[in-house]
């Protein structure tokens, strides 16, 4: 049964703790509905996606551009590495142009470029501008390589962005049938992938020069699901939705180390159960709706499969147990920026209904925290993905350069855990 009333275990740090105001009319904020699907016909498993995105971040290759030029593109599609499209995807309905063309995109806040034409193609109408300029972003999994144009982008209703920059693809890989990616990143990270050099203001950049939304706030709220593919989600611009959760948001500011910082990186350190036995001192990593499972670097990662006794599963690549010692998992406890928040049993593993999908056994449970393949002192010892993101409220306040993040009413459902 889902606990909507429960006693919170959130030890409250005043110094960063912020009740949000409501928005007043004017300040109404602009709500876009997301659908997860998992996306499990690609080659390779769940971490390894994760890996590979992680590993280009780490890198600082993510993401930098492609220029179009002929060598580039040919090492691309020569490429003997298969491209890893395995994991979790949100999915949004943008429309593009006047009239608009609606095109399913990937929401990314480990991006920022918004663009289109992977699957669907483009369809100029009389709001298209071809600036004659390349663009080109890899994603470490994927990639694109297009042609730049300035377009209507409507988001959601009352969200309609006039001149936004998106790209229009003429290849790309990764993406396994969806149209493109919406980037809602720091505006820096478009850097490199554009032709003239210049970074390329986002879509929560222009909302807000436009009038459209009054605070450079982007609000990211999922639920668990148990479906393969399931409007579980959405994503505000211009402020939170405060029906989607409960407690008070607190706020950190975003990490200052490289290479998180240039994401959307905050400092956190992990225990692991009530006697809060250390998993990760704190240290920097980031929140990223493009990667699925919650990583860890190397040496936590190893410390937290000795404490649950779980082993490694070569089949999924992910850690195992019996169902029947589901029970001797703790939980694990966030602490960020002074306030502790509590990550369940339940939500350390992969929906016990889906184990078939990604072949699993029914008679096993499959353990969501993974390896990063890096140990802690990199800079990104940590990436809080979707399994993280479908328990805590979170908001991308780029205006003042921090997050908040807030229990929900899911951050205790036990939904996973039932066959």
């Amino acid at each position: 049964m889902l606990h909507k009333h429960f006693s919170t275990l959130v030890l409250l740090s005043f110094s960063v703790l912020v009740l949000a105001a409501a928005p007043t009319p004017s300040q109404a904020v602009a709500t876009l509905p997301i659908i997860r699907r998992l996306n499990l016909t690609g080659g390779g498993t769940l971490i390894e996606h994760d890996h590979t995105r992680a590993q280009a971040m780490r890198t600082k290759s993510f993401p930098a551009g492609l220029m179009k030029q002929q060598s580039t593109v040919a090492t691309a599609l020569g490429a003997s590495a298969p491209v890893v499209n395995e994991g979790t995807l949100y999915i949004a309905t943008i429309g593009v142009g006047s009239p608009p063309t609606e095109y399913s995109v990937i929401l990314d806040s480990g991006s920022s470029n918004t663009w289109v034409g992977a699957n669907q193609p483009y369809v100029p109408t009389s709001t298209s501008q071809d600036t004659g300029l390349e663009v080109a972003v890899d994603y470490g999994s994927g990639f694109f390589i297009g042609e730049e144009y300035t377009d209507t982008v409507t988001i959601a209703p009352g969200l309609e962005i006039r001149g936004q920059s998106i790209g229009v693809a003429t290849i790309s890989e990764g993406l396994n049938g969806l149209d493109g990616i919406l980037g809602i990143g720091p505006t820096d990270l478009t850097a490199g992938t554009l032709q003239n050099g210049d970074t390329i203001p986002t879509v929560t950049d222009n909302a807000l020069a436009q009038g459209l939304i009054s605070t450079k706030q982007v609000g990211v709220s999922f639920e668990p699901t148990t479906s393969l593919s399931d409007t579980n989600g959405e994503v505000t611009f211009g402020g939170p939705d405060f029906t989607k959760f409960i407690d008070l948001l607190a706020f950190v500011p975003i990490t200052t180390t490289s290479p998180a910082s240039e994401f959307v990186g905050i400092d956190q350190s992990i225990t692991y159960g009530f006697s809060r036995i250390n998993i990760l001192s704190t240290t920097a990593g980031i929140v990223d709706t493009g990667t699925t499972l919650l990583l860890l670097a190397s040496d936590a990662f190893s410390t937290y499969t000795q404490l649950t006794g779980a082993t490694m599963d070569e089949t999924t690549g992910l850690l195992t147990l019996p169902a029947s010692k589901f029970g001797r998992i703790e939980s694990l406890f966030f602490n960020i920026g002074g306030v502790c928040t509590r990550f369940t049993p339940d939500a350390q593993i992969w929906p016990r209904s889906l184990n078939s999908e990604i072949g699993g056994s029914d008679d096993n449970v499959y353990i969501i925290v993974g390896d990063s393949g890096s140990p802690s002192g990199s800079g990104l010892d940590f990436t809080n993905g979707l399994v993280w993101l479908e328990r805590f409220y979170f908001l991308y306040d780029s205006g003042a350069n921090q997050v908040g993040f807030a229990n929900t009413f899911f951050t205790r459902s036990i939904s996973n855990s039932r066959n």
